[in-house]
């Protein structure tokens, strides 16, 4: 029988090794799985290499991972957004590496690693800091730049439902990145607030397949049903 529904956070991370490449869904705090980074938090990896849209506020979630040390690495659109205090401290101790991605292309570059695309060509970037030691192209007059596809050890997911054999339903804006990255690594773990039995999550509503996703934890914070309309 599968079941993908692990009993708590520290079981669905069991087995994070030190030099991961973690992906970590969410727009701001929009979707961001908030419970599943504080277990990769106790959970004490190290080294990591962490891929998001930005690079938090204040001393919370991914901020406080990498005031912990554990982040060699962030891959990411906005390193400086509101109150980005700990990564401009550890970036101009030198004691973190960055990697500035366009959001588009860092949304590309996830999506080709899911469907089995190894690069592709982008114009975002040509001529620019960023296409340095980059490969560029031609192609019908205008310059393209390579991008290689950015795949992950871990992915780190919030839906708002899930069954038990891991279809995932996301909630309006909460979807972003979450779905992409979900597809685009070896240890997909989703944090979902609700469970629902085989067959009551309509098919029109699963943003991400079981077949992409290893282990869901429940975090219940409340809510109703969803409708498909309001998905």
């Amino acid at each position: 029988m599968i079941n993908k529904i692990v009993q708590s956070v520290a079981e669905a991370l069991a087995g994070v090794k030190d030099g991961s490449t973690v992906l970590i869904g969410g727009f701001g705090s929009v979707g961001q799985p908030d419970v599943l980074i504080e277990g990769l938090i106790e959970q004490g990896a190290k080294d990591l290499t962490i891929v998001l849209n930005n690079a938090g506020s204040g001393r919370i979630g991914v901020a406080k991972l990498m005031d912990q040390g554990q982040v060699r690495k962030i891959i990411c659109s906005f390193p400086r957004s509101k109150d980005p205090v700990v990564f401009e401290t550890l970036y101009r101790e030198g004691k973190i590496e960055l990697e500035l991605v366009p959001q588009g292309t860092l949304a590309e570059r996830i999506r080709a690693a899911g469907a089995g695309i190894p690069a592709f060509f982008t114009a975002t970037a040509a001529g620019t800091l960023l296409a340095r030691g980059k490969e560029s192209r031609e192609f019908d007059g205008k310059t393209y730049v390579m991008e290689r596809a950015l795949k992950a050890d871990l992915a780190l997911v919030e839906a708002w439902e899930a069954d038990r054999w891991g279809n995932l339903v996301y909630r309006g804006s909460g979807a972003n990145f979450n779905p992409i990255m979900a597809m685009a690594a070896e240890l997909t773990v989703a944090q979902v607030q609700h469970i629902r039995e085989l067959g009551e999550l309509h098919p029109h509503m699963i943003g991400t397949p079981g077949v992409y996703v290893n282990r869901v934890v429940q975090v219940d914070r409340g809510g109703d049903w969803l409708k498909p309309e309001q998905v």
